[in-house]
């Protein structure tokens, strides 16, 4: 009779999941990472908002709202500044990812006297060590 034999062959390893939703000059972006249901994840999560400033920036200035899954992690209204040039605002958070669960990544801008350049949503994951 033939001997069952284990194979050795070590898994490969996994990469990192990464997800970007580049929403250029839009008001607003989401990006919506599925779920697993096999793992836990974790994610870095990156938000960044830039604005093209005019060479007049009297009463000027941009926010940008962060919401996960519904609920608001950061929001910051702030003077623009940098006449004839960009500005911006950038915000990242950390969140974990329950099995079988989507995350949801909702970031809303707003501008006065300035105009939306580029809304950017990035999430790596982080891998735990095995």
């Amino acid at each position: 009779m033939p001997e069952a034999r284990a194979d050795l062959t070590p898994p490969l390893p996994r990469q990192p999941e990464r997800w970007v939703l580049d929403a250029g000059d839009a008001a607003e972006g989401q990006l919506l990472i599925p779920p697993d249901a096999a793992r836990e994840r974790r994610f870095e999560i990156a938000c960044a908002l830039t604005v093209r400033c005019d060479d007049d920036l009297a009463g000027a200035w941009h926010e940008l709202a962060v919401f996960a899954n519904g609920a608001q992690q950061w929001r910051r209204r702030i003077t623009s500044s940098n006449p004839g040039s960009f500005d911006g605002l950038d915000y990242r958070f950390s969140r974990s990812v329950p099995v079988g669960e989507a995350l949801r990544v909702l970031v809303r801008c707003s501008v006065r006297g300035v105009s939306r350049q580029r809304l950017l949503i990035e999430a790596d994951e982080v891998l735990s060590p095995a």
